[in-house]
This record gives C-alpha cells, sequence and structure tokens, in this order.
C-alpha cells in the first residue's frame, strides 16, 4: 500500500517508527515505558498529545507509542501502522477488569481472543461472526516469558467492552463462558492485524477486580505495571 505519511493522527515520516511497535492506552504509561527501557529514545508523535518513541531495546529497534481508550481510537491508529508505516507487529500492553475469580490485581492476561459487544468486523462484510484472536506464536512467547520470569498470569479470552459505564452490567454472564476480563480496544487490534495480514498480542495488567471493587489509582496504571512491559519485551529476545 502506497506510503500516507505522515497522516492524520501520526506526525512521523516514513521509517520513523519501528517495525515492532508496543502501545498502551495512556500516552504518558508510553512515555513511562520508553524513558525506563528504551536507549535513545526519540519522539516521533505528539499529534492529539498521542506520545510515540523510537529507540532501542537490546539491540533491538523498537517504538512505543499511545494509543488511547476504546475501539474507535486504538483502530485509528493500528490501522495507519499497519498500513501506512509498513508495522510487523503490534503488542498493546493495557489494563483490564478481572471477570475470573482468581484474577488478582497486578496479574497478567495473556489474551489468546477478543469476544466484543462493538459492530467493528461488520466493515469486512463477512458471512458470519469473525472471532478476533492473537498471533499463537507471540502468545506462547509470551507465556514462555512470563514463566521464566516467575510472573502471575492467565491465558485465554477477555471482553472488548464498547462501553465502560455499563446500564446493565453483563460481566456474569461473560464470566460464565470463561471470560477472563474485560477491557476497550483487543478486538479491533486484532481484526486490523488480521485484515493486514500482521502480527498482533494484547498483554494486560489486571487494574481492578469488577466483582470485589478492588481498584488502581491512575498513577499506579501509568508508572506500576513494569512485569507487563517485562513480558512484552520479552518478546525481543
Amino acid at each position: 500500500m502506497e506510503h500516507q505519511t505522515p497522516t492524520p493522527h501520526i506526525g512521523a515520516k516514513y521509517g520513523e517508527i519501528a517495525k515492532t511497535v508496543f502501545m498502551a492506552g495512556d500516552p504518558l504509561r508510553a512515555k513511562f515505558m520508553a524513558e525506563r527501557y528504551l536507549e535513545n529514545p526519540v519522539q516521533f508523535n505528539n499529534v492529539r498529545g498521542m506520545l510515540g518513541f523510537t529507540g532501542t531495546y537490546k539491540g533491538h529497534r523498537v517504538s512505543i507509542m499511545g494509543h488511547g481508550m476504546g475501539i474507535p481510537s486504538i483502530g485509528i491508529y493500528t490501522y495507519e501502522l499497519f498500513n501506512f508505516y509498513d508495522v510487523d507487529t503490534i503488542v498493546r500492553v493495557g489494563s483490564a477488569g478481572a471477570f475470573h475469580k482468581d484474577l488478582y490485581i497486578g496479574d497478567i492476561v495473556i489474551a489468546l481472543g477478543a469476544c466484543t459487544n462493538s459492530n467493528y468486523a461488520s466493515q469486512y462484510g463477512l458471512p458470519g461472526t469473525f472471532a478476533p484472536i492473537a498471533d499463537f506464536g507471540l502468545a506462547r512467547k509470551a507465556v514462555e516469558k512470563a514463566e521464566e520470569l516467575g510472573y502471575r498470569y492467565m491465558v485465554g479470552n477477555i471482553y472488548s467492552s464498547d462501553v465502560f459505564y455499563e446500564d446493565t452490567p453483563s460481566g456474569e454472564k461473560w464470566a460464565k463462558m470463561g471470560v477472563l476480563a474485560v477491557e476497550m480496544e483487543a478486538s479491533a487490534l486484532y481484526c486490523n492485524a488480521a485484515r493486514a495480514g500482521k502480527r498482533a498480542l494484547v498483554i494486560c495488567t489486571i487494574s481492578d477486580c469488577v466483582f470485589t471493587g478492588e481498584a488502581t489509582t491512575a498513577e499506579q496504571r501509568q508508572t506500576s505495571f513494569t512485569n507487563m512491559m517485562d513480558v512484552a519485551l520479552g518478546l525481543l529476545d
């Protein structure tokens, strides 16, 4: 596809973004991650405050960028990265609310699939329901890294909701189907990756427990999810 860069939402020129991009909903978490892990990070984007950086990690050239909240936001950014900047791999490092009774604050969820109430996949005109899933090679490597580091984790299905404040909460119904946690972006990322023939994975840290009311602060979500970041960057090893 023709390189349309800069795009309306990303100010980088073609070549300023690495083939592998790690993304966080909060651009300040992306900034924290870049400053903590990358050597010589260079900022390539500040359009709409959606910070993006490129640097090196253990000799690998990588980029780290925010993607905002919700399926429309991550849908735009990841589409542009896959299709206009020739990005090959996107890994979302995000937060999620636990549905599973054995998930606790700080635990990691590696999302093999993403259920959703979104209409995003209807654009493809498929004669059925598309099941958005992760790249298996990335998921397998993330599990191996979590095991190696001794971090608590679960692997399975998550729920990408279009609604944060549900008028009629549906968590118990999703939990009955074995869905581990809820967030708001994975489904669109997996759809975009499938359509572009690229790779994607979502790794989340549990930031709150839906049924117990336990929760983290905004500052904790921004700066303390380093176990998840260790696992994500371990994909480069």
